[in-house]
């Protein structure tokens, strides 16, 4: 494992996890393949564009000839799939580009991968495959799928091709769960940073419901940790999942936000619960402590990093970030599209 593929890289999790792979294996290659849509950014990859052991190729991974183009011209050895549509309210307007994104997307990596013989094919997956969990149950690796919004059918869908083609045709796989991150280069769509900047702006934070839904955040480089670990560790064929095991009611999750920023409860604001809303998250990850992984940091001490790193004075990649939404959604979706994409009044993912 030298020449390492990682798709969707110019996100989130992605590029943290780009990060951490070059900072802790000196001899990897990072090649980061990304189409660069709403929510992958170049400025995520900006401190390590002139490292010679990174590449970047822009492409979609639906897109065959690109894939393989990009595996046979950098050796590829690794895929390691971020490359997902995982916005919930977008796939419940858009399920069909969940399904594209998330399964044919998918099923073309595992094409690619087998037909180059690649050492392994790593796929991040979500604990939203398991559906809503009733208290006090966990979700173990084992439990059957009960996806409820087209966005977590379609990542269970891909979690079956992966399992299908290491049964089938003996491609080397292995999978992650990973429950909610927070984290540097968060897109602010998402609950976390979405309340975080609009608590900095003096703006609304929506709530769904009665915001009671719970939810198991950690901090990404622990999730990446995780990742790294089950990449050379885990046992090839096997679902790992990856979370703090310590569950946070949303609603209080935003207070947090606010008390953090030294903002009024006011700004507060409840809305029309999502359809389909899941109510509870719980990962059991007694599989990866098995391992040797731990989860670095408390919820607390993620939601302090995160609100520090978005701090009236250190918030010009966020509302960069935000403003380009807001360009890219006009000059190509709807107008509904547009205001679920900005996020600014009522929306509050996972």
């Amino acid at each position: 494992m030298r020449n390492i593929l990682i798709t969707g890289g110019a996100g989130f999790i992605g590029s943290n996890f780009v990060h951490y792979m070059l900072e802790k294996y000196g001899d990897y290659r990072i090649v980061v393949f990304d189409k660069l849509d709403y929510s992958g950014n170049m400025a995520n990859l900006e401190p390590i564009k002139d490292d010679p052991r990174f590449s970047f190729v822009r492409g979609d991974i639906c897109d065959v000839e690109a894939v393989r183009t990009a595996v046979r011209e950098h050796q590829i050895d690794t895929i390691i799939n971020f490359a997902a549509f995982t916005h919930v309210d977008r796939s419940i307007l858009e399920p069909g580009l969940a399904v594209t994104n998330n399964v044919i997307g998918t099923q073309v990596l595992l094409d690619i991968a087998r037909e180059a013989q690649l050492e392994r094919f790593h796929h991040i997956s979500t604990d939203e495959v398991y559906g809503t969990i009733p208290d006090p149950a966990r979700s173990k690796e084992g439990d059957p799928f009960e996806p409820r919004s087209p966005y977590s059918a379609s990542k269970a869908s891909a979690e079956h091709l992966v399992y299908a083609y290491y049964v089938t045709y003996s491609l080397p796989v292995t999978t992650t769960r990973g429950s909610n991150n927070i984290g540097p280069y968060h897109y602010p769509e998402k609950a976390v940073p979405l309340f975080t900047t609009n608590a900095i702006d003096d703006l609304p934070l929506p709530i769904y419901g009665d915001g009671l839904q719970v939810r198991d955040y950690q901090y990404v480089l622990d999730h990446c940790e995780g990742i790294d670990l089950v990449l050379h560790k885990g046992a090839l064929g096997e679902v790992y999942n990856v979370g703090t095991e310590v569950e946070t009611a949303n609603i209080d999750m935003a207070r947090k936000i606010l008390d953090l920023l030294g903002k009024p409860h006011s700004l507060l604001t409840y809305v029309t619960d999502r359809a389909g809303h899941d109510r509870r998250y719980a990962l059991d990850c007694t599989k990866l402590r098995a391992l040797g992984w731990r989860s670095r940091h408390t919820f607390d001490q993620a939601l302090e990093k995160q609100c520090a790193g978005m701090s009236p004075t250190k918030t010009g990649g966020v509302r960069s970030n935000r403003a380009r939404t807001a360009t890219t959604t006009s000059a190509n979706m709807s107008s509904v599209h547009s205001d679920v994409a900005f996020c600014a009044t009522r929306c509050l993912t996972r």
